[in-house]
């Protein structure tokens, strides 16, 4: 069956990257026999895969792709990764992408116009030099990404690894089974006002694997006997090469018998199952440094997930949610509040004092004849700037004139009395 389904992978892929005058009759007719012959040597249901391969041929699938025109999106939003990511961020992501969106694993409409949008986009942000041309100019920047035929170049063996694990020519290497790094965790933390001004320390739950104490990792019973696995010869998967007009083919897969460590095992580790690894809760003290907001990111090292073989642990992500304070509003490093004035007080003057974030309350001049809605600025009594307690934004006052709705006769006497002395 991967026989079957590595043709049309390979045949998939061919039309999206190769230039119209690669794809000759004369190739056409050598995987028109190919296929043939396969389907003579299959079982009814591989049959069944192979004529509705068979019924289109690969000039109408050409044609149908001329006509696709990819619109110019961000290249890191197509893969879902951010800015800053690393060539193996970029690479795990393409490959997730293409089990998804390949169109012989996807069977929806725009299937197609998807896995060509991720193999342009993995195109560049693969290649250190045309990613660093795409950051400065974009899709359409100097020289472009397309490429005078339009076509696309793809890693094939990115794609096969996808769906079968690792597919190769000549000098496909052996499984690789040292010490690997971990993987990353995200975790959420609500965190008050006060601390995300002035910093602090929180704890946080979290769920994450570690080496199991019982086996040091290595997913051996204390005590087993562990060599060479005589199935595979150490490599940890098992190889089939495949002749077809295309070339050879070489496909490999896991070893049954020593699930790819290379090493038949006596025993594996009671409490890990042979994982090497538990799952845990664990409660991670963190340090707020001061001067955070929403949507800030904190890395704390080493409180990922714990690495297999060996290796080092993955990094835990710390995303800050702000909670309100109904006393003040943050724009940036300053502060904004509101004080409340009585009108004839801003009218004559007067002192009035005002909460500040040191959870203290200090005087504020009100000058006479204040308007409604005036600010008066109270230097360096805002938000630290991160990570510097010394350095503050500002505390900005905000005047809230408060007219009186009902008077007395008396006070409305005296009202009127001063109206009309304006006059």
């Amino acid at each position: 069956m991967n026989i079957v389904v590595l043709c049309i992978v390979l045949n998939r892929i061919l039309a999206f990257t190769l230039l119209p005058q690669q794809r000759s009759s004369s190739g056409s007719r050598a995987r028109n026999n190919y296929v043939e012959d396969q389907r003579k040597r299959s079982t009814p249901g591989q049959r069944i895969l192979i004529q509705k391969f068979h019924r289109t041929s690969l000039d109408e699938r050409t044609s149908k792709r001329k006509s696709v025109v990819l619109l110019a999106r961000n290249y890191y939003d197509v893969l879902g990764v951010e800015r800053n990511a690393d060539q193996n961020e970029i690479k795990k992501a393409f490959r997730k992408a293409a089990r998804e969106w390949h169109p012989d694993v996807n069977s929806s409409p725009e299937a197609e116009d998807k896995f060509q949008e991720i193999s342009a986009a993995y195109q560049v942000l693969s290649d250190p030099e045309k990613r660093s041309r795409y950051d400065r100019f974009g899709e359409a920047g100097p020289g472009g990404f397309s490429g005078a035929t339009g076509g696309v170049e793809v890693n094939l063996e990115d794609i096969f690894d996808s769906f079968f694990g690792g597919v190769g020519g000549r000098g496909a290497g052996r499984r690789r089974t040292g010490p690997t790094q971990g993987d990353d965790l995200r975790a959420d933390l609500e965190i008050s006002f006060e601390t995300a001004c002035f910093g602090g320390r929180e704890r946080v739950r979290v769920q994450h694997l570690e080496t199991c104490n019982r086996c040091n990792g290595m997913g051996v019973e204390p005590g087993a006997k562990v060599t060479t696995c005589e199935t595979c010869s150490g490599s940890g998967v098992v190889l089939q090469v495949t002749r077809t007009p295309l070339g050879n083919f070489q496909t490999q897969t896991t070893c049954p018998t020593c699930r790819g460590s290379g090493q038949r095992v006596e025993k594996y580790c009671s409490a890990c199952d042979g994982k090497g690894l538990l799952r845990k809760n664990k409660l991670v003290t963190v340090n707020i440094p001061c001067g955070v907001d929403n949507g800030n990111k904190l890395r704390v090292a080493g409180e990922g997930d714990a690495g297999a073989n060996g290796g080092p642990s993955g990094d835990l992500y710390i995303f800050l949610s702000v909670k309100n304070d109904p006393r003040f509003t943050r724009k940036g490093q300053d502060i904004y509040s509101k004080l409340s004035v009585d009108c004839f007080d801003a009218i004559l003057g007067a002192t009035y004092s005002t909460e500040t974030l040191d959870n203290n309350k200090i005087d504020v001049d009100i000058p006479a004849g204040t308007q409604p809605e005036s600010q008066i600025k109270l230097s360096g009594r805002g938000v630290p700037t991160l990570n510097n307690q010394r350095q503050r934004g500002d505390h900005y006052v905000t005047i809230d004139v408060q007219i009186p709705t009902r008077l007395d006769k008396e006070q409305r006497q005296l009202v009127e009395q001063l109206r009309s002395k304006k006059k």
